[in-house]
């Protein structure tokens, strides 16, 4: 059998997104469900440019220590495009990062796991390459934001 590749992972570009204030919406047993809207944002990289478009939202998950996370929203590019994405991950921290998180703390994405899997549609032929490509993105909060970087595996 022919020794295969490691993936590469090259930087795309970095989604800067404000969140408003998240809202309680369930508890269910041994979770809780919680929805934060997403109010806007902008995009920046070496492969797109933009703004994070007002309107979509993130629903999580809380199960013990891991947060499922389920964001879906759109981006529009500097050249008008709209991209749709569904962005679902993971956070998972010790219970003192978490306090550290919540008391408003920027920590290093080092400190805490916080991935997600993004998926892009667009019929835009000119970003055709993220509807067709897979992604990894390593988010953290920074100033209020949620900051993902995004990176396509190669």
């Amino acid at each position: 059998m022919p020794e295969l590749p490691d993936p590469r992972l090259v930087f795309a570009f970095e989604a800067r997104v404000d969140v408003a204030e998240t809202v309680h919406v369930g508890r269910g047993p041994d979770e809780v469900l919680m929805f934060t809207p997403i109010t806007g944002g902008t995009v920046a990289g070496p492969r797109l440019n933009g703004v994070v478009l007002a309107g979509g939202g993130d629903w999580s998950v809380t199960r013990g220590q891991v947060t499922e996370l389920d964001a879906r929203y759109l981006l529009r590019a500097d050249d008008g495009a709209v991209i749709d994405i569904v962005n679902r991950g993971f956070w998972r921290a010790t219970p003192e990062i978490d306090a550290r998180v919540e008391a408003g703390e920027d920590l290093p994405e080092t400190e805490y796991y916080y991935r997600t899997s993004p998926v892009f549609r667009t019929d835009a032929p000119a970003h055709a390459w993220l509807a067709s490509s897979v992604f990894v993105g390593l988010a953290r909060g920074e100033a209020g934001q949620v900051c993902i970087r995004f990176f396509e595996v190669l």
